[in-house]
């Protein structure tokens, strides 16, 4: 199954494919771990048609619970149809809403009441105009394509914006992510059960998955397609990056051996980090999952696909860990601060 999805997301990269709605019941279950941050804030949506986006369905339904000064959305509208996009939309739209009931008695404002408003260019959030509307907001929410993720995150440590995003968990192994993680400048969501999600995706993207269960049609003839490596990647705090993990086992050389090549012991499994080892210790990604700051320290990652300075040892051809002449899937290397 983890091939079936690798093929699918290396598809959508190549074919920029990267159109995955995020259903409703997701955004639900996330953002209501952040309503204080919301009060008084300009909220921007840059990747998402608000005919189409549950988060403009979001944002609108609750724009008085939350207490949002603006919602703004864009819109993409690729020019060459052949390559990424066949929405109805002929422009990239661009829409502003500040609140209130807007030409209906509905408790959702419908958009055409809200008023459309057109971009001149295509809506990349990348065009000078939508970074003018970037440079409006407090807080980017949205489904970014995950092709562009990288470069996506960028421009908004670049514009120092506050943002909940979702990605595919192996952004966390980009290097620019892991920097950003390592600083406690970037952090997973709260919702980290639910890495299989359903996102709704365009009519004309063909899917290649060994298991038929991943695409599913709808009985309204919406499609729909699993993907189960996802998260929620923010800087906004919440409770939940503060819990401690309960520790219960103690070191033994045989249980955690060192790698061949850094001074470090290899945990195969979060769980079962020793309470009793203070010094470096290689763990798999699904660390962050359970990972406080005030608990451990992140030192780097051993991972084959990334410079990592202070990891890789000098004139070794690989990052990642080895461990008795064998290597292993890459680590997280971190300490824990509290012994």
């Amino acid at each position: 199954m983890a091939k079936s999805q690798n093929k699918n997301l290396h598809k959508a990269k190549q074919g920029k494919n990267d159109e995955f709605y995020t259903q409703l019941c997701d955004i639900e279950n996330e953002l209501r771990h952040y309503k204080e941050h919301f009060r008084g804030k300009t909220v921007l949506c840059n990747c998402d048609d608000p005919r189409i986006s549950n988060f403009f369905h979001y944002f609108t339904y609750n724009f008085e619970h939350l207490g949002l000064k603006k919602l703004i959305t864009t819109c993409y509208k690729n020019q060459d149809m052949e390559l990424f996009s066949t929405n109805n939309s002929e422009r990239a739209i661009y829409l502003e809403y500040e609140g209130g009931k807007v030409g209906n008695d509905s408790t959702v404002p419908l958009v055409e009441d809200i008023g459309i408003q057109y971009l001149k260019g295509d809506g990349d959030f990348r065009s000078a105009e939508c970074i003018e509307l970037l440079k409006q907001a407090d807080i980017v929410v949205t489904n970014p394509p995950f092709s562009l993720f990288r470069e996506y995150v960028s421009q908004l440590v670049q514009h120092d914006k506050k943002f909940l995003i979702i990605g595919n968990q192996n952004a966390i192994t980009y290097k620019e992510i892991f920097k950003l993680i390592k600083e406690n400048k970037l952090w997973l969501g709260t919702d980290l059960k639910h890495t299989s999600r359903k996102f709704q995706v365009p009519q004309h993207i063909i899917f290649y998955t060994s298991n038929q269960n991943d695409c599913t049609v709808d009985k309204e003839g919406n499609k729909f397609i699993q993907l189960r490596s996802t998260k929620w990647f923010t800087n906004l705090d919440h409770n939940k990056r503060y819990e401690d993990l309960i520790l219960y086992k103690k070191y033994t050389p045989e249980e955690y051996p060192h790698y061949d090549n850094y001074n470090a012991i290899n945990v195969d499994k979060t769980k079962d980090i020793p309470l009793d080892w203070s010094g470096a210790m290689g763990v798999p990604i699904t660390f962050l999952d359970k990972y406080n700051p005030k608990q451990f320290e992140i030192l780097g990652i051993m991972n084959s696909g990334e410079q990592n300075e202070g990891i890789r040892y000098p004139n070794t051809p690989h990052g990642r860990p080895v461990v008795n002449g064998k290597e292993i899937y890459f680590r997280i290397i971190i300490r824990n601060k509290k012994i």
